[in-house]
């Protein structure tokens, strides 16, 4: 080293460790690399979480997907979305087509029931390219016979590396240009371009990455649930309900027009710290104790509770609901009672407190004593999470296929993921309603990794302002891709304070609410009878079915019977209803008249609803009749059906005034019928 020369510092070898100059052979590689991926496909639309998760369709569908797709220079780029169901070998193509600015669009139709994917493919279309290019050259009135000969060699090309089918039509192809008096023109013709489309030779085929999409059948984004007790279906408080009890009541909910019918857990019911009537710690020897602390010695979770009746018992509930039209849906809940077999069977999959007691469910202030939670990991995993998959399969052998699933968020999320997928696997059919009243992102999360429908924050809103965002949020942003609400009105463990003190007017605005905005809803019985007696100061039932059998007078005056038959019979008889991100807001210039129309994508259903949200006093409104959407101007007419009352009128211009008094009806609805509409 020369006098003038200085050894590296020590910061600059620490320097030159961490930022290693890459060799020549790293460099190459890298180069490749890059200069492979000459196609950029990018803002590929619709996805979840960068493809975390699946999309949520149902079977009919037709999905369409976009992406950005860019390449250098002038060349023409090919593109086709490459789907699957999950399982099937092949793929199916479909071509994209150029929209705009670099968009393309493409789709496919899901046909079954179960997970599919897709991904994106494009290329540089080598024959699309060049016959611009000649085409160009040939109408300019130059010269092409040097282009000729490449578009013949493409042709060449696709042959060599084609099936023995689509050698023959290459073959046939070649045959043609060869004997034709103009090689040019039979090259650049119609049939050529169809042929070399489907088999020319693509260069740079770049492809996305995969993302799946789940189809449900229909019923998992358009039904009615109603939800009862079995035990309190006798006709008396002294008797015990079976289920031929409810093979009784059969007609009424089909009547009523429900597709779904739900019984909390029907399970043996433990005895060890039963609950008594109201929820009081000291259960009287005849109470029935709540249905959801799950276990005795008659059996756990795949056991029917003796007094409902046998197996053989509810398979044929299970049969005769299916000839009223009707599904029956079970309560998972993933707790037991302090006399469920598991106890014994499999200590571990509980919690001990250090005094050797086993550890309750409490949720301070609340406590629930005769009810204990599983920990699902340590010696728990995996047997607790398969025997857990197992009693879902086995409900699904004897004829259930949804599960309203309670409290889901109180559970570990990889569970449900897991468990969801093998269940659906197995059975695409299967349906899974997150109870989950928490935080939105959670519930989100929820309908994100599984979860076919959702329960909602509807109970709980009861301003036009609030039901205009959180419907927004549902229907119009990237929420509407996995999260199919279902609006309950009620539940055994909801009576809300609305309910409480709005009478029968308030019944019946919620219940349009929740049939018209949803296309999932549901109440629990004794919504249709106005009963709304609460735990003061709570959005408790007082007398809860929860802790005792109850018997229902199931005609007794001011019951709103005709409304539920009426709003499920409209809901069935028009599409638009069965669109859920199909809702749009309009203007009524009142704040306690919400607004809204609901329409198919096809504009061939739409419909129009008014809710008085006021069930104590007349409120009139002015409003706009969307002749827009239509391609109306505003002094068009249309002619109109009120759904309610079956008459038929003419719209004559756009603003109309509208007045519902909450004890005649609460609510309007009204048909459009856009092809009768005269300018």
């Amino acid at each position: 080293m020369s006098p003038n020369q200085r050894a590296p510092s020590r910061r600059a070898r620490a320097k030159s460790e961490e930022f290693p100059t890459p060799t020549r052979q790293q460099s190459e590689r890298r180069l490749n690399e890059l200069a492979r991926a000459r196609i950029v496909i990018e803002e590929i639309w619709p996805r979840i979480d960068c493809g975390a998760f699946p999309l949520k369709r149902v079977t009919g569908d037709a999905i369409a997907v976009w992406a950005d797709i860019l390449c250098d220079g002038h060349e023409i780029i090919g593109a086709a979305v490459h789907w699957r169901h999950q399982g099937t070998r092949s793929w199916s193509i479909m071509p994209m087509r150029h929209v705009d600015n670099d968009r393309w669009r493409g789709g496919f139709a899901l046909e079954r029931a179960g997970l599919h994917e897709y991904a994106i493919e494009a290329w540089r279309d080598l024959f699309a390219t060049w016959r611009a290019g000649c085409l160009k050259k040939r109408q300019a009135g130059q010269p092409v016979d040097v282009e000729v000969l490449a578009g013949r060699e493409l042709v060449e090309r696709a042959r060599d590396g084609a099936s023995r089918t689509n050698t023959r039509a290459l073959d046939a192809l070649l045959a043609e240009i060869d004997a034709a008096d103009d090689a040019a023109a039979a090259l650049l013709s119609p049939g050529t371009e169809e042929t070399m489309s489907r088999l020319g030779p693509k260069a740079d085929v770049t492809r996305s990455a995969t993302f799946e999409v789940y189809a449900d059948r229909p019923a998992a984004a358009f039904s009615a649930w109603y939800e009862l007790m079995p035990r309190s279906q006798s006709g008396s408080a002294d008797r015990h309900g079976t289920f031929d009890d409810v093979i009784a009541r059969l007609p009424y909910v089909r009547d009523l027009g429900f597709d779904v019918l739900y019984f909390p857990p029907i399970h043996p019911i433990g005895r060890t710290k039963r609950k008594g009537r109201n929820n009081s710690l000291e259960a009287g020897p005849d109470d029935p104790g709540s249905p959801y602390a799950i276990g005795a010695p008659e059996g756990g979770h795949d056991a029917i509770h003796p007094e409902l009746g046998t197996f053989d018992d509810f398979a044929r509930l299970v049969a005769a609901a299916q000839e009223h039209g009707l599904e029956i849906a079970l309560d998972f809940a993933i707790q037991c009672s302090l006399d469920h077999p598991w106890i014994k069977e499999h200590p571990e999959w509980f919690d001990w407190r250090p005094d050797g007691t086993i550890q309750y469910a409490e949720n301070p202030p609340k406590k629930y004593e005769d009810i204990v939670n599983v920990h699902f990991y340590g010696e728990a995993l995996p047997d607790l999470w398969f025997a857990l998959r197992d009693v879902v399969l086995f409900w699904i052998a004897h004829g259930v296929k949804i599960f309203r699933v309670d409290n889901p968020h109180t559970k570990p999320l990889p569970f449900w993921q897991w468990m969801i997928r093998e269940v659906q696997t197995r059975h695409p059919e299967a349906i899974f309603l997150a109870e989950a009243f928490t935080r939105p992102k959670m519930m989100k999360r929820l309908a994100k990794i599984g979860f076919t429908q959702s329960y909602s924050y509807f109970t709980w809103r009861e301003t036009k302002p609030e039901f205009i965002e959180y419907l927004t949020e549902l229907t119009q942003t990237e929420c509407r891709e996995y999260m199919r609400p279902n609006f309950f009105a009620n539940t055994p463990d909801i009576n809300p304070h609305h309910l409480q003190t709005g009478g029968r007017p308030m019944f019946r605005a919620r219940l349009v609410l929740a049939a018209t905005l949803a296309g999932n809803y549901g109440i629990y019985n004794g919504f249709e009878l106005c009963e709304a007696e609460p735990v003061p100061g709570r959005e408790e039932y007082l007398d809860s079915e929860k802790y005792e059998i109850r018997a229902w007078d199931w005609d007794r005056p001011g019951n709103i019977r005709d409304d539920v038959a009426l709003l499920n019979r409209i809901r069935h008889e028009h599409q638009a209803f069965r669109n859920f991100s199909g809702l749009r807001f309009y203007n009524a210039w009142n704040d306690h008249i919400l607004y809204y129309g609901k329409m198919t994508p096809a504009m061939d259903s739409f419909v129009l609803v008014f809710v008085n949200l006021d069930p104590h006093n007349v409120q009139g409104a002015d409003v706009e009749v969307p002749l827009w959407e239509f391609g109306l101007p505003d002094h068009a007419s249309i002619e109109a059906v009120d759904l309610v009352r079956d008459t038929r009128f003419t719209l004559n211009g756009k603003v109309h005034h509208i007045r519902l008094d909450p004890d005649e009806s609460p609510y309007a609805i009204w048909q459009l019928l856009p092809r009768r509409s005269a300018p």
